[in-house]
């Protein structure tokens, strides 16, 4: 017959104790739930074993939820990661901010880290410190209630020796007689004194057995009895601990994390801004080209320092007609008005019956515009606008070094104190810079048509961008 197999320290002795000890705490759980063995009970320590349990349950789904919401972190710190990457790598190198865009990932980056980690050592090994007490308390549990069935076993043992040791001693006397009448005299003490020493044997053992088992299981259960109670009104404050924790860096990193995102608005906004403004410049740049194939207009003069005009209207019957008779032209006379460009005056001559008119072409030259080649509406838009313009002069004096007006198409704000703060719709008085190394290319300096006209003061001038206006 093969022998069972036995580690090293383990002898077949204890393995038979073993064995037996099991077989002896199955036969007293069954009496007892037959009802033929009485069972020890303990009310106050059954609640705490069920507290305990509870206890533990809560904790160990606390542990999990704390695991899962530690994962859910970091997977939010790898999605936002990514999400960043992928700006930063649509972040083009001559952008406005690009140096702070890339420092704004790296801190964003270093939270998230710093987030988890602390994390980890302010929440999670706490749990984990916690709840690693549970386990050895749970066993000490079990082995209580295997000793409880031990003292069980031998307290039963020890009473029913007693109650046969009775018996036993009635029904000896009549063996004993019987044996006396047939033994020789001398046998029959022998045999009455070896009676005697066997039951005395057993209620020494069964009284020994019941002293050693009610020794062990009162020791374990005493600091059982100490340590339930203990840790079930430890869960309070470990709850709290932990949850203020969580709560604290939390509200501490979303924080920190709003100033960052803060910071990426802002920078975002102003390339933006940036973007807008390019972009009105191209447009503008691109009317003009289109107005003025040749280059911009050339800047008139101011018309505070232009002569008065002399306007000069024939009466009605100084009206002539033209060739064919069917188009009335005003009579030739002297007269300076402005292009239909506003860009340069033009002046007539009373002496020259050809009556031409000065003007500016294209690059600037000077050109002379035969009158008596325009047509006779012509000639009453060119009066008509001359009048307009001489009333328009007269009725507002124009600031001193004035050159043009410009009509606001965008709002402005000022970043400095020499800068002029506009409006879309405002505008402007051009004048030339009192210094002209000062002058800025795609810059215009200038004071609000209504500060003038309420002013009459250039205190309120500033210097403006020229790409927010258009010229009237």
């Amino acid at each position: 017959m093969a022998e069972l197999p036995m580690g090293r320290g383990v002898s077949a002795g204890k393995i038979a104790s073993s064995v037996q000890k099991k077989i002896t705490r199955a036969q007293e759980k069954v009496l007892q739930k037959l009802g033929k063995a009485d069972e020890t009970k303990d009310l106050a320590f059954e609640e705490g074993v069920i507290n305990f349990n509870k206890q533990l349950v809560e904790g160990t789904t606390l542990q999990k939820d704390l695991r899962a919401y530690l994962t859910a972190v970091k997977a939010m710190h790898e999605s936002s990661k990514h999400l960043y990457e992928c700006l930063d790598d649509m972040y083009e190198s001559d952008w406005y901010g690009r140096k702070e865009v890339d420092s704004l990932f790296e801190d964003s980056d270093l939270l998230w880290t710093d987030f988890h980690q602390k994390l980890v050592d302010h929440a999670l090994i706490s749990m984990d410190t916690y709840l690693g007490q549970f386990p050895d308390i749970k066993s000490r549990i079990a082995k209580r209630d295997r000793k409880l069935v031990d003292y069980d076993s031998a307290r039963h043992n020890y009473a029913a020796v007693n109650k046969g040791k009775k018996k036993e001693g009635i029904k000896i006397t009549k063996p004993a007689s019987l044996l006396e009448r047939a033994a020789p005299g001398w046998a029959q003490g022998i045999l009455s004194a070896h009676n005697v020493a066997q039951t005395s044997l057993s209620r020494s053992q069964a009284e020994e057995e019941l002293e050693r088992a009610q020794k062990v299981f009162e020791e374990i259960n005493i600091d059982l009895q100490e340590e339930l109670p203990s840790l079930w009104n430890s869960r309070v404050g470990f709850y709290v601990n932990t949850f203020q924790s969580v709560a604290g860096l939390e509200e501490k990193f979303h924080r920190e994390m709003g100033k960052i995102n803060q910071n990426l608005n802002d920078t975002l906004e102003k390339l933006e801004n940036q973007d807008i403004t390019l972009c009105c410049s191209d447009r503008t740049q691109d009317a003009n080209h289109t107005l003025s194939p040749g280059g911009p207009p050339a800047i008139p003069k101011s018309p505070s320092k232009a002569a008065t005009p002399n306007i000069s209207v024939t009466s009605p019957t100084q009206a002539t007609w033209d060739d064919d008779g069917s188009q009335p032209v005003c009579a030739p006379a002297a007269y300076s008005t402005w292009d239909d460009d506003g860009s340069q005056p033009v002046q007539g001559n009373d002496n020259d019956s050809t009556q031409q008119a000065q003007g500016w072409d294209d690059d600037g030259a000077q050109v002379q515009i035969s009158q008596s080649k325009l047509t006779g509406a012509e000639l009453c838009y060119i009066e008509d606008t001359a009048q307009a313009t001489t009333e328009s002069t007269e009725s507002v004096e124009m600031p001193e070094s004035f050159l043009f007006k410009v009509k606001a198409m965008h709002d402005y704000n000022a970043n400095d104190s020499d800068e002029l703060e506009l409006k879309a719709g405002d505008v402007v008085l051009v004048v030339s810079y009192e210094n002209p190394d000062e002058e800025d290319e795609g810059w215009l300096v200038g004071v609000k048509e209504s500060d003038w006209i309420q002013h009459k003061d250039q205190g309120k001038k500033g210097v403006f961008p020229e790409n927010f206006t258009q010229r009237m």
